[in-house]
């Protein structure tokens, strides 16, 4: 985490734009006390969908397309 005071920060605000992109901290300070605070925001990254990573645990039963024994009386 890095401090400025409010002057040094606007003299360099893209520099400290940048580490904040890098995910450096910024703190800027008016008349001593903390005033703002620049922080990247932290994005949770989804894994993409992994095609076949069911492969062997699903399977369709020989019979699947087979009439039910309890709908018999029905057909």
């Amino acid at each position: 985490m890095k401090t400025f005071t409010l002057k040094q920060a606007v003299e360099q605000i893209v520099t400290l734009l940048d580490e904040a992109f890098s995910g450096e901290e910024i703190i800027i300070k008016k008349n001593e006390r903390e005033f703002i605070k620049i922080s990247p925001i932290k994005v949770e990254q989804r894994r993409p969908p992994l095609w076949g990573s069911d492969k062997d645990s699903i399977w369709i039963a020989d019979n699947f397309d087979e009439p039910l024994a309890e709908f018999e009386d029905y057909l």
